[in-house]
């Protein structure tokens, strides 16, 4: 197997190697060495307009890095970043909003393109938009009418790098990047005068690991309190959404991801008009049936067995005995692969919509995600082209869109209340953050078609956090009848604008 091959396997099989484009950069090894020189910062300041709901806002943006020091001031990375502020902005009273990717290795291109920057990529929904030129345009779908924007790339990915005294593995962990993205935010706060905006995160994916613990951090070392968290598809408890790997908690919050996808694709008999029947039906599985007898294991009796067996079959199309010999369980990749097999096609982990002919039609598993070559060469043209020409950031590096660290990734997390855990899960940080900061919102932006971060999951770790219960009256969550990215789809995207525009607006 080719190691090109073997990292998009890894990127699969991964539960929070998400989204991370299959293009691993090349020089990706090299990323934890620092230059014994440190470079010069990357700057460049421009001026533009976007048209959003009928007006022109026109901004100034800032592109490039901002150095990082340690404690004893020595500067030990270089913090990628792009702003966007409003011509004119009271910038005491303007909200300001703080918005990454996940992975962890994933920059933020994909948020800056696909739906928040005042750019935005074509690409055809479930098509492969893999010819060029490729196409950007202006992005009706901004809230830069609503708020200011920072991009921020942890170190590692975008133009973002340890310098100096600084190495990879000081930023590469859960505790690690909460850190140093929140020293980030409170070095740009101070550097612009933000102290008195109103403030929001916004994390997608693994961003919502990171999204938990920077609230908190903010919080209690930085004395930062937010307006406002926006959490994109989040993954948040590593128990509650590693599917495949023994965990009867995560097989069940899968589940009725794989019969969404099951229902979109037609695999269901006696197929219901509306998803929400369906889904609903299928929830009630899993509590009554599902839920239950993988708990009891081989106590469960013969009876029980086969009624499981029976709805497995029935939500997914996916036959009895595939289900029997799968031992009642199947992880994501197993599944992606498994569905439309007789079609020898492969449908896709982050946004299962999407449809591609599969390699090696006898494999358990599937050997790519099609989602990512189907937008991922224009999201890389359209944003170097838009960084490089338009906002004018000259430079010969490379715009790490999909670090290579996940294997490196630190997985403990000190945990308020718990100390050091060897797995995270910072719904609990989120839950001591909105506690100490009772004013604190939170909205939660979810697509039923995405089996990366699949909404089971969300719902189990939403209903599981603990605030006081006055303070649910401050949670929203949004559902999208798309994937992980959930702004690639046309209505999706003018709904994701509506709901996020009016969280800032409240």
């Amino acid at each position: 197997m080719s190691r090109r091959m073997l990292a998009t396997l890894l990127l699969a099989l991964l539960p929070w190697a998400l989204p991370q484009s299959t293009f691993a950069d090349s020089h990706g090894d090299d990323m934890d060495k620092a230059d014994e020189a440190i470079p010069e910062l990357l700057h460049a300041e421009s001026e533009g307009k976007v048209r959003i709901d009928g007006k022109t806002i026109e901004y100034r943006a800032t592109a490039g890095t901002l150095a990082m020091k340690d404690d004893e001031g020595e500067v030990i990375a270089h913090f990628g970043y792009t702003a966007y502020v409003k011509k004119d902005g009271d910038r005491r009273s303007r909200p300001i909003l703080f918005a990454y990717n996940g992975g962890p290795g994933s920059a933020s291109m994909w948020l800056h393109m696909g739906i928040l920057g005042p750019q935005r990529t074509v690409v055809q929904d479930r098509e492969f938009s893999t010819e060029g030129p490729f196409r950007r345009v202006n992005n009706e779908y901004s809230v830069l009418d609503k708020a200011d924007l920072v991009m921020i790339d942890p170190v590692g990915t975008g133009f973002s790098r340890a310098v100096g005294k600084g190495k990879g593995e000081d930023f590469w962990g859960v505790d690690q990047d909460i850190e140093s993205v929140s020293k980030f935010i409170a070095r740009y706060i101070s550097a612009e005068g933000r102290w008195q905006s109103p403030k929001y995160l916004l994390g997608e994916s693994y961003g919502g690991i990171r999204s938990g613990g920077v609230a908190y951090e903010l919080l209690s070392r930085h004395s930062i309190a937010l307006n406002g968290v926006i959490l994109v598809s989040p993954y948040m408890d590593f128990i509650a959404a590693n599917n495949g790997a023994a965990n009867d908690l995560a097989d069940t919050n899968s589940f009725t991801t794989f019969a969404a996808t099951a229902w979109y694709h037609g695999k269901v008999t006696d197929r219901p008009e509306a998803l929400g029947d369906f889904l609903a039906e299928a929830e009630r599985f899993v509590s009554e049936v599902y839920a239950p007898v993988l708990r009891k294991g081989h106590s469960a009796t013969s009876g029980e067995r086969a009624a499981a067996l029976a709805g497995l079959e029935r939500f997914t199309g996916i036959p009895a005995d595939y289900w029997d010999r799968a031992n009642l369980r199947m992880n994501e990749a197993q599944f992606t692969k498994a569905l439309l097999r007789d079609e020898r096609k492969v449908v896709g982990r982050i946004d299962s919509r999407f449809l591609g002919d599969a390699i090696n039609h006898i494999a358990e598993t599937f050997r790519y995600d099609p989602f990512f070559p189907a937008v991922g060469p224009a999201f890389m043209a359209t944003f170097n082209d838009y960084y490089r020409e338009e906002l004018g950031v000259k430079t010969d590096r490379t715009y790490v869109s999909s670090a290579p660290v996940y294997g490196r990734w630190d997985r403990r997390h000190k945990t308020p209340g718990l100390g050091t855990v060897p797995v995270p899960n910072t719904a609990i940080d989120l839950a001591w953050t909105m506690t100490q900061n009772p004013k604190m919102r939170l909205l939660v932006q979810q697509g039923y078609f995405d089996l990366a971060t699949p909404y089971g999951a969300l719902h189990y770790v939403l209903d599981h956090l603990d605030i006081p219960p006055a303070q649910r009256e401050n949670l929203t969550v949004a559902y999208y009848e798309a994937g992980h990215m959930m702004y690639l789809h046309p209505a999706s995207a003018a709904k994701f604008r509506e709901d996020l525009a009016s969280f800032i607006d409240r």
